[in-house]
């Protein structure tokens, strides 16, 4: 049985990075980019007014004041998207709009709150206020210089990211493949939702919750039908799966019991196994295996143990797999509002809640099969073997919303 650091050691030393593929910048938000990009321009690329008002120089209006106003000569406007063609020379004043380019000869802009105009004088505006020399200006390459690193790879493209990148002018970026990912759930209790329960039956409801883990893990999920206990159809619903998937993670039949056919069929398959059981509480019985390339994780049954299965071995090879440059879950520094306790022999990662606080506290129930305590968790705790960690400790928790 492996310990958790050396189960997931394993996996991303297996697990490839794969070519990367170009998309349009439109389709790349959350995905992990695949290259360095430096700046193509300066941004903004020309000087620029940060508001609607007057473009002046700023000794002209030296000392204006409500009660005492200059005046300047207008000499034409320019809307954002245009040019001046003139120059700003002194005793005059260029009408311009938020991000209209700055005139030559102008060093300032005075907002059209602090001037005055008269009908009956179209060409003479009074100004109320003095302005600094390069007042509300936005200078060229103020935002980013060209040919400065914009983005680097291996970091997943938020929304503020494609943003910057669609101002710099890309219309698509290289990302990394998202593996097909492939949901079975072996079970002969096991009823689809929204069927009738039947005596004895569950609903299965695993592959659901993965399939959110996945598109969280920015892979694509696929889920297929459930599997019956038997060695034929589990066999046959690998190899299905493998056929149309990168990886494929099934949820039950890992344990040792006599209806446990996922490690049998696998390896009838030609699959390899490259471990089984990792010390970890919940999810002791996992597998991790490859065919052809391909890879196979085989995930504890229950809800619990199969959902932090995967927040801890499986969401790190897919991140891997994207070429991501951190896999590993977010880690967020808190504070035990209460004390947490293992008293067994295997880390337990422990379901809890931050509050807004960050406060930590149980979220409920921590053994395997509680679904309740797991919708109201937002994070995990590693908590030791034989370990009390009183209240007030600080905590490293381990987030995944």
């Amino acid at each position: 049985m492996l310990e958790y650091e050396a189960a997931l050691a394993r996996i991303l030393a297996t697990i490839p990075a794969t070519q990367p593929e170009r998309v349009p910048l439109a389709q790349a938000h959350r995905r992990i980019l695949a290259e360095r990009i430096l700046s193509p321009l300066d941004l903004p690329p020309f000087d620029n007014s940060a508001m609607d008002g007057y473009a002046v120089r700023a000794k002209d209006v030296q000392g204006a004041t409500t009660d005492s106003p200059k005046s300047l000569r207008l000499r034409g406007k320019v809307a954002a998207g245009e040019t001046f063609t003139g120059a700003v020379e002194t005793g005059g004043c260029v009408r311009i709009f938020t991000g209209s380019p700055l005139p030559p000869g102008a060093d300032a802009v005075i907002m059209q709150e602090d001037t005055r105009t008269d009908p009956s004088k179209p060409d003479t505006v009074w100004f109320l206020d003095a302005v600094k020399p390069w007042e509300n200006v936005r200078f060229r390459g103020e935002d980013m210089k060209h040919g400065v690193v914009a983005d680097e790879a291996g970091g997943e493209l938020s929304a503020g990211r494609v943003n910057l990148l669609a101002a710099l002018g890309l219309a698509g970026v290289m990302v990394g493949k998202q593996p097909l990912t492939g949901l079975l759930a072996s079970g002969s209790e096991l009823i689809e939702a929204g069927q009738p329960l039947t005596p004895g039956g569950i609903y299965e409801s695993n592959r659901i919750g993965l399939a959110a883990l996945i598109t969280q893990a920015g892979a694509v999920p696929k889920v297929f039908p459930l599997v019956k206990d038997t060695l034929a159809e589990t066999r046959e619903a690998l190899a299905a799966a493998f056929a149309e998937c990168d990886v494929v993670i099934t949820s039950g039949g890992v344990s040792v019991g006599e209806l446990d056919f996922i490690k049998s069929a696998f390896e009838e398959l030609g699959g390899e196994l490259q471990f089984w059981k990792v010390a970890i509480k919940p999810g002791r019985p996992f597998v991790f295996g490859q065919w052809r390339g391909k890879f196979l994780f085989g995930l504890p049954g229950n809800p619990v143990s199969a959902f932090v299965t995967f927040l801890l071995l499986v969401r790190p090879a897919l991140r891997r797999w994207q070429g991501a440059a951190e896999v590993n879950l977010p880690r967020q520094t808190a504070a035990l509002a209460e004390s947490l306790s293992n008293s067994g022999g295997r880390r337990h990662f422990m379901r809890v809640r931050i509050d807004d606080a960050g406060l930590v506290r149980s979220a409920g129930t921590q053994a395997s099969h509680i679904l309740h305590s797991l919708a109201s968790a937002n994070a995990l705790v590693d908590v030791p073997p034989g370990t009390t960690l009183p209240a007030g400790s600080p905590v490293q928790a381990l987030r995944w919303e």
